[in-house]
């Protein structure tokens, strides 16, 4: 089973993934996630 992840990290992620300028792939390894949980 994955790690549980919280509604403020889903959140911070998805506000870095659209304003951060990096991709998403950059984005996801710097997170420590896959691709497909942006």
């Amino acid at each position: 089973m994955g790690l549980k992840r919280t509604d403020e990290f889903r959140k911070d992620a998805v506000r870095i993934a659209l304003t951060s300028g990096l991709t998403r792939k950059q984005v996801a390894d710097d997170l420590g996630v896959g691709m497909s949980t942006l």
